[in-house]
């Protein structure tokens, strides 16, 4: 583990909890995600528009988002992605998407892998933008034993 991903998570365990809390839903799949989507926090949405889980800036406002916009240009045209003002509210936010949207992925935020399994294989993710599902359950998958491995060091959680 290194030391940008252990910040990631010290600094996201708040918001991840939050969200976890406000949508009965897993707070390590949620850091999980959150990690994959920003690179640990480093991408330009994270850094810039504390939008942590790369989402479009398309669908009405809710509680968590007010319809800001963050333009990014593509190689192919711009795209407008959701821009919060603070981290808790992209946790949040991504949380809520999940409950209401991927039902199936969200009832099994319990058992990481299946969680994992379930949201590669939905709508969430787009072949038709290069995406390639199995690639991204392993990751997601990868990814949430070193944030177990970070829970567990610094904070002395463990996964039920």
């Amino acid at each position: 583990m290194t030391a940008q991903q252990i910040s990631f998570v010290k600094a996201s365990l708040p918001a991840a909890i939050a969200a976890g809390t406000a949508f009965n839903m897993n707070p390590s799949v949620i850091l999980t995600q959150g990690a994959f989507e920003s690179g640990w926090g480093t991408s330009e949405l994270a850094l810039r528009a504390h939008n942590f889980f790369g989402l479009t800036a398309y669908g009405c406002s809710n509680a968590y988002w007010h319809g800001q916009k963050y333009p990014v240009r593509t190689s192919r045209d711009e795209l407008d992605f959701r821009w919060y003002g603070r981290r808790e509210d992209s946790f949040l936010d991504f949380a809520r998407l999940i409950r209401n949207n991927y039902r199936t992925a969200w009832s099994k935020s319990e058992n990481p892998s299946a969680y994992a399994h379930e949201i590669a294989y939905s709508r969430y993710i787009s072949e038709l933008n290069g995406d390639d599902r199995e690639t991204y359950r392993r990751s997601l998958i990868q990814i949430e034993k070193t944030v177990q491995a970070i829970l567990s060091i610094t904070f002395g959680l463990t996964q039920k």
